[in-house]
């Protein structure tokens, strides 16, 4: 069991205002492997203080200063990189390789980016006789989800503390554990007191909290659109900055020149890794109809080699998913699939059959969808893929662009150039050619209700600093 009902604030673990214990399961097990404490407004209080105080001396330290302590932090976090993977393997349900190489070693990832670009970053720049001036926003409040924690809480925290910012982390309460062992990791690599603080709780107390309070300069989210938008109402009255990344439901259309049997695999597989569990997953493949029956026999087959199981068993290749509460979720969208007349290729309601506890999804596709279908335009967020056929590639991308979310798109074919074509013609914010996999040092970000902000590398680092013109600096005496 793991107990973590203190918050880190002002460089040191503190009791929170008012004990309000709260489990965290398992979703392997569904028993509880650890405890946390439900914070207060009180104690965003406390953390916003300590980030303002400490804002003022961490906003001036030098470029060097700042390369120096995210290189101790990438160092600490190597040395507890187990650790921190069998924390997020016991809170989420990823299987264990996973969690350690891929959930822990992203977290890595973005600290070695937001260091390689603040190497070279110009915070200052002449413009005619103006200097501009980028400055630390100021303290930041850091709203992070439990699919990809460390992920998701590394790519907001390198770049704050990169640019000068001090900032306050709420991670999920479904899985803040490895939030705990991150703390421990930058308090040991030497974090200033105050400008890293961590204070658990839900979203409709703490998150509101951060988002209302007048001394907190940004919000940065990533969630569900739904809550998204919500964030947003609420730190409107403030008129501070919302940088958000929401969620998903991206196409990749397979044109009739691509090589199927690879394209189809590549498909697949980013739907059953982490259980489905990613905002960016190519959950809808839109295949043109003379190859449609064909790349409907190789996805099933893919999806039907996929092993479920123990997270911590060898062989395992997908876990549970996060919660009941997304178990629920997900089986209900899979009976809406049947019942909108979307033929089930394999898979569907229930775990599977030799599995009788926890939150395993049965790896599910779905053939003959149309656009309209419920499991066409809600985001899943599970291991469900829904296959549609096409006529032509203007066809393609309308049904592509046909959705209010745009953070990824992916395309397949022998014909790079005709691939570009496409890929310029998507409204999202990242697009995938013949699976290019994820670069740390791009921007992550979407369009329309995928969000408005962006993430990793350069781009990552601009999201945490305001502008300034200084008029005349280069005038002539």
């Amino acid at each position: 069991m793991y107990d973590f009902r203190k918050f880190y604030i002002d460089g040191a673990w503190v009791s929170p205002a008012t004990h309000r214990d709260l489990e965290v399961v398992n979703p392997a097990t569904e028993r509880s492997v650890g405890v946390i404490s439900l914070g207060s407004a009180a104690d965003v209080d406390k953390a916003v203080r300590a980030a303002r105080t400490a804002f003022e001396s961490f906003s001036q330290t030098s470029r060097e200063e700042r390369m120096a302590l995210l290189q101790r932090i990438i160092e600490t976090m190597q040395k507890h990189l187990p650790r921190l993977g069998e924390v997020i393997s016991d809170e989420m349900g990823a299987p264990l390789g996973l969690a350690v190489q891929i959930q822990a070693g992203a977290g890595i990832g973005h600290f070695m980016s937001a260091l390689t670009a603040l190497q070279t970053f110009e915070f200052e720049e002449p413009l005619g006789a103006t200097l501009v001036r980028r400055e630390p926003i100021g303290v930041c409040g850091l709203i992070t989800p439990w699919n990809w924690p460390i992920n998701q809480i590394a790519c907001k925290v390198a770049p704050a503390l990169a640019t000068g910012c001090t900032v306050i982390l709420k991670p999920s309460e479904v899985a803040p554990l490895c939030a705990h062992v991150f703390a421990e990791i930058l308090e040991e690599a030497g974090v200033p007191k105050g400008v890293f603080n961590l204070v658990d709780g839900d979203g409709p107390t703490v998150g509101e909290a951060l988002a209302r309070h007048p001394d907190v300069d940004m919000i940065s989210f990533t969630g569900s659109t739904r809550a998204g938008i919500q964030v947003a109402k609420v730190a409107a009255d403030t008129v501070k900055r919302v940088s958000q990344e929401l969620g998903g439901k991206s196409a990749n259309i397979i044109l009739d020149d691509a090589d199927l049997t690879a394209a189809i695999r590549s498909g697949v597989m980013p739907m059953l890794i982490n259980s489905g569990q990613s905002c960016n997953a190519p959950s809808r493949m839109l295949v043109p109809a003379p190859l449609y029956d064909e790349a409907v026999r190789i996805a099933k087959s893919v999806a039907e080699r996929t092993v479920v199981g123990d997270p911590k068993a060898s062989g395992t290749t997908m876990g549970p998913v996060a919660s009941k509460v997304q178990f629920d979720k997900i089986q209900g969208l899979i009976q809406r699939g049947i019942d909108e007349g979307a033929r089930l290729v394999t898979g569907g309601p229930g775990r599977p059959d030799e599995l009788t506890r926890g939150y395993f999804v049965r790896p599910t596709i779905f053939a003959d969808v149309t656009n309209s279908m419920t499991i066409a335009r809600e985001e899943i967020f599970g291991p469900v893929l829904v296959l549609i056929p096409y006529q032509d590639e203007q066809e393609a991308v309308r049904i592509a662009n046909d959705t209010v979310y745009g953070l990824a798109g992916y395309v397949h074919s022998s014909d790079l150039e005709r691939a570009r074509r496409v890929a310029k013609q998507l409204r999202a914010g990242m697009i995938h050619i013949n699976g290019a996999q994820i670069d740390m040092n791009a921007p992550f970000g979407g369009y329309k209700q995928s969000g408005n902000g962006r993430e990793w590398g350069r781009e990552g680092l601009k999201e945490f600093l305001e502008t300034k013109a200084v008029l005349g600096h280069f005038a002539e005496q």
